[in-house]
């Protein structure tokens, strides 16, 4: 039996019954769980049907209200560039495939896709906001240049707060920020703790595809992409992992970059590179707009605020479930003015 501790999303559905001049407001929270499945070898599972899945909130089972598996799903996606000097080494790279990112996630001005670019250097800079056109997001990642320190938190504050909203959010489209960077933050105003809180009160789901060339991805403690992603139903590529392994002549010379950093001795370095970046990119698309949605409305007392758990099963041997760990129940915060569009 395939399991993850998931969870998170807090749609508001609000009922109004008129008498006379009394009006009473009737809550409720339903919760969205996108779910990703895989077999042993990594590959998505396809072919599930709602039978397949339970779904427990603190450990009380649920109704599922709604299920989807249908491909080409309508999301809004941030993509949060990482424009510190901790990006230079392999800029051009990163960039590109950014780009690519952008131009399959977001094909030919497609309604049913909307994005914006958030570039954080010291601070965070909303560079595009959200929009249906990906050629207005590459033209500024093309112009786009690293310098400077790394303020991760507050970029992902901005994605959660500062941008123009979609119609039928967070339900349709979903809410997926990609962040493109080795995690790291040496700037940011807010923290950790906050900004992950504040993207499971805003559903929304992390991804990461790490810059660094060193980290192993096995370490969550101190992992920062991987930790925001587990936390959130995502998940980290790391593209330059072993990616110098049985390339030969690749030469281990210190550079300017600092003395972690190293020169590339062949052309085969860097079409292994390439290739690696690429490959983590194209599986990053391919799960985001493919996920299972399930959806419930649960079964607690309305006064419950706390953090709740979930867990979602599938019935079925060699399964891999992932999906958000937690969500907050009747508390999705206020954030500032925004245009829908």
């Amino acid at each position: 039996m395939g399991f993850a501790r998931v969870g998170r999303y807090a749609g508001v559905l609000v009922a109004f019954l008129l008498f006379g001049q009394d009006t009473i407001r009737v809550t409720v929270s339903e919760v969205l769980v996108p779910v990703t499945v895989t077999d042993p070898k990594g590959r998505f599972v396809s072919n599930l049907d709602k039978e397949d899945f339970k779904i427990y909130d603190n450990g009380q089972e649920q109704t599922i209200d709604f299920f989807s598996r249908d491909r080409n799903q309508p999301v809004v996606i941030g993509f949060l560039m990482d424009l510190s000097n901790n990006s230079k080494i392999h800029w051009k790279d990163y960039q590109e495939a950014t780009i690519n990112l952008v131009d399959t996630l977001m094909p030919g001005g497609d309604k049913r896709y909307s994005g914006y670019l958030i570039g954080y250097r010291s601070e965070p800079d909303l560079m595009v906001d959200t929009t249906h056109d990906s050629e207005i997001i590459v033209d500024k990642l093309r112009g786009a240049k690293p310098g400077g320190g790394s303020a991760l938190y507050d970029a992902l504050y901005e994605a959660c707060t500062n941008r123009k909203l979609v119609v039928g959010e967070p339900i349709e489209p979903r809410r997926v920020v990609v962040i493109i960077g080795d995690g790291h933050d040496n700037s940011s105003k807010k923290t950790f703790q906050e900004v992950l809180e504040l993207a499971q009160r805003q559903l929304v789901t992390i991804y990461g595809v790490s810059t660094s060339s060193y980290g192993t991805g096995n370490d969550e403690d101190d992992d920062v992409l991987l930790k925001l992603a587990k936390a959130t139903g995502g998940k980290v590529e790391y593209p330059l992992e072993n990616v110098y392994r049985d390339i030969a002549g690749y030469l281990e010379v210190p550079t300017d970059y600092g003395n972690y950093a190293y020169d590339v001795g062949t052309g085969g370095y860097s079409a292994a590179k390439a290739s690696s970046i690429f490959r983590a990119i194209a599986n990053l698309s391919g799960e985001i707009t493919t996920q299972y949605i399930l959806r419930y409305v649960p079964d607690i007392p309305e006064d419950s605020k706390n953090i709740r758990d979930i867990e979602v099963k599938v019935m079925l041997p060699d399964v891999k479930v992932r999906a958000r760990r937690a969500y907050y129940p009747f508390s999705v915060p206020e954030v500032k003015t925004l245009t829908p569009r």
